[in-house]
């Protein structure tokens, strides 16, 4: 805890909280320049990126719930006060989205609805891996290829009834990476 009297870089320590309520803590009092100037280098040490691959096993076409599969891949999570877990998919066939994990039926509304939108039996001429692939990419572009998720003292911060879906538009696709 920085005091008026105890900026100097040795005394200089923090207490277990997050990074979020010691930057609260911090503005609230008034503090010289080097004492800002410490705090300010501080909280660039306290810099920490991450990157991990997730391999997903294959599955059919539809909405599958991975959120569990994602932050297994990512063990150091809780040691995030605060951040941003972006999750990308490597395929251009298949997207990523946000959406309720409660009901099973949603899952399956929102694959009868994406079908709706781009149904196999339009006129596309891009044929040659089958007649899901080019469906497949539309259906790819409208959902997106990414999902950007707050992170708040060591947990993903998404609300009570979301998940983070695999959106798989092919019928059988081999194994994605995100």
């Amino acid at each position: 805890v920085i005091t008026q009297t105890n900026y100097s870089r040795e005394r200089f320590h923090w207490p277990k909280r997050s990074l979020g309520q010691n930057v609260a803590v911090f503005r609230s009092q008034n503090f010289s320049v080097e004492a800002q100037l410490i705090f300010i280098r501080r909280m660039k040490t306290l810099s920490h990126w991450s990157q991990a691959t997730v391999k997903l096993r294959p599955r059919g076409r539809g909405f599958h719930l991975v959120t569990t599969e994602v932050i297994a891949a990512v063990p150091e999570l809780d040691q995030f006060a605060i951040g941003m877990l972006q999750v990308f998919i490597q395929h251009t066939s298949a997207g990523l989205t946000l959406n309720e994990n409660a009901e099973a039926d949603v899952r399956g509304g929102r694959a009868t609805a994406a079908n709706q939108l781009c149904p196999e039996s339009s006129p596309f001429i891009h044929t040659c891996e089958g007649p899901d692939d080019m469906p497949a990419h539309v259906k790819a572009s409208l959902f997106g290829s990414s999902v950007l998720i707050p992170i708040r003292e060591g947990r993903l911060a998404l609300g009570t009834l979301q998940g983070i879906y695999l959106c798989e538009h092919r019928d059988r696709a081999s194994g994605r990476s995100l």
